[in-house]
């Protein structure tokens, strides 16, 4: 993988992302379907358990240290007025996550997940922390994207081979799954303007709330963006969309992401910024997609309709709307559930279970479904057409 330092090196071929080669489908489909349960019965674990052996080309995956990456940044146009909380929100959340205290300190230790933080550009000096991984890349943040780009291309790039440094030295140490989270005071604002850019949806529909945005402060956060949008006159593609709006923890998490997928390696993708750091790095690598489980419907509306976008079914719905890869977290056990059931549930033929073909009358209502299946599915193609 190379370690450019211009946006320009980062062209489709800078990481090698191949989707999962789809000929142990079949054996994979068949090893659950004979296990001890009707076909279907454990429902999305069944799609889940299917996807983790794809990637890892195995009948008998293995999860192995399994991971969360928080970075955190600071965002120029925090100071505008485009967040409820204070730009100094950053780093005292940071200082949270180094002390343990934070909703993702709890959650990751709860499920037995390692956690590192990556200091990508907050406005502080955190100084010497054995804990924290100091990969600035501007020592206040990125600049005010309502007077012009946020970073540079060199910056932008930098940002993304930090990410995937950071990733390949996590996986160089065992670990095949890894979450994503973020910290940074102004970051819901940059992802609309992401969302906007490069997925076509109505800015409007982007903007949320955020950190707990009253209506005035809203309407004036949507104001300013429209402001953002309008002055921008750039190519709508990921780098220029990214080093223009972006903040410098999502380019890193972008950066990751590739990296992780590159290495075949499980992703857990949470809320709304981390999704607009993977639309970012899905748009020159669709591929990525492949290896990315969606932890949770967030509660912005943003997020719902990025889903809605990239086609994707979150594990969980429960109006979350933190960030720091908490919905990760705490997807992390159904995860590990369908691995486990794949690996460990016996089958028809290993418990001596007698399954649906061994009972006639099951078999005609076997047949009589299927029947029914296909009358449906064929009347759906010629409603379609």
């Amino acid at each position: 993988m190379p370690s450019p330092d211009t946006a320009d090196a980062f062209s489709s071929a800078a990481f090698n992302i191949a989707a999962p080669d789809p000929a142990i489908a079949a054996a994979l489909r068949h090893k659950i379907d004979r296990k001890t349960k009707p076909q279907g019965a454990l429902g999305r674990l069944e799609a889940l358990a299917l996807q983790i052996g794809l990637i890892q080309q195995t009948l008998t995956p293995t999860l192995r240290l399994p991971h969360i990456l928080v970075c955190a940044g600071d965002h120029g146009a925090a100071k505008a007025g485009i967040s409820a909380f204070p730009q100094d929100v950053t780093w005292q959340m940071v200082e949270n996550f180094l002390a343990g205290g934070a909703a993702i300190n709890v959650f990751a230790r709860a499920n037995g997940l390692a956690l590192t933080v990556a200091d990508a550009g907050v406005a502080h000096d955190f100084g010497q922390r054995e804990n924290l991984i100091d990969a600035k890349i501007a020592p206040h943040g990125t600049a005010n994207y309502l007077e012009g780009a946020a970073m540079s291309a060199a910056q932008c790039a930098a940002a993304i081979g930090r990410g995937a440094q950071l990733v390949a030295d996590i996986h160089a140490r065992g670990c095949n799954v890894i979450g994503f989270g973020e910290m940074g005071i102004g970051n819901t604002a940059s992802a609309s303007l992401i969302t906007h850019c490069l997925a076509g949806i109505p800015l409007a529909d982007c903007v949320g709330r955020g950190t707990g945005l009253d209506d005035a402060g809203l309407a004036r956060k949507l104001v300013l963006l429209r402001q953002a949008a309008d002055a921008y006159r750039g190519e709508h593609a990921p780098l220029p969309v990214l080093a223009r709006f972006g903040g410098f923890e999502i380019a890193m998490l972008a950066g990751g992401m590739l990296a992780a997928a590159e290495r075949k390696m499980l992703l857990l993708i949470d809320g709304f910024i981390v999704t607009s750091a993977l639309l970012t790095a899905a748009t020159l690598h669709p591929a990525l997609l492949q290896y990315c489980v969606f932890s949770h419907r967030s509660q912005e509306r943003g997020h719902r309709l990025q889903l809605e976008h990239l086609g994707a079914r979150p594990l969980l719905d429960m109006d979350l709307r933190l960030g720091e890869g908490t919905g990760a977290a705490l997807a992390w056990p159904l995860v590990r559930a369908a691995a486990a059931f794949l690996n460990e549930m016996a089958s028809f033929e290993s418990a001596g279970v007698s399954d649906a073909g061994d009972n006639p009358a099951a078999a005609i209502d076997t047949a009589t479904d299927t029947a029914t299946d296909t009358a449906t599915g064929a009347a759906d193609a010629t409603h379609a057409a």
